[in-house]
C-alpha cells in the first residue's frame, strides 16, 4: 500500500475519535491478509492446539548415503560439502563450528 506523505496527518484527538467499528473492521482486514496457506485438494488445516493423540506419522527413512555424514555436535546428516572440521575424529558441521 503506498503511502501518501504529503497529506495532512491525523492528530491524537482525531486518532481517538475513530469509532470502534471501524477499529474492529481494520482488525478484521489485516487478520484476513495474514492467513495464507496453500492446500491442496482434500488437506485440511489443522489449528494450532488440535489434539493429534491419535494420529500416526508414516514416512521413509533413509539411510546415511556414502556423500554424508553426522555431526557430533548437533547430530544432524549433512552432505559432505558441509563438513567444517574433524574434532578428536568425530565432524563437525559448519554451523556448529561456526
Amino acid at each position: 500500500m503506498a503511502t501518501d506523505y504529503d497529506s495532512p496527518r491525523k492528530t491524537d484527538d482525531e486518532l481517538g475519535e475513530d469509532s470502534l467499528q471501524e477499529l474492529q473492521a481494520r482488525r478484521a482486514d489485516k487478520a484476513a491478509s495474514i492467513i495464507d496457506e496453500d492446500l491442496d485438494a482434500g488437506e485440511v488445516a489443522e489449528l494450532p492446539g488440535a489434539d493429534l493423540s491419535n494420529e500416526e506419522l508414516t514416512f521413509r527413512v533413509v539411510p546415511r548415503q556414502a556423500d554424508e555424514f553426522t555431526c557430533s555436535r548437533c547430530f544432524l546428516v549433512h552432505h559432505r560439502s558441509q563438513l567444517a572440521t574433524e574434532k578428536n575424529g568425530q565432524p563437525v558441521c559448519r554451523e556448529c563450528a561456526a
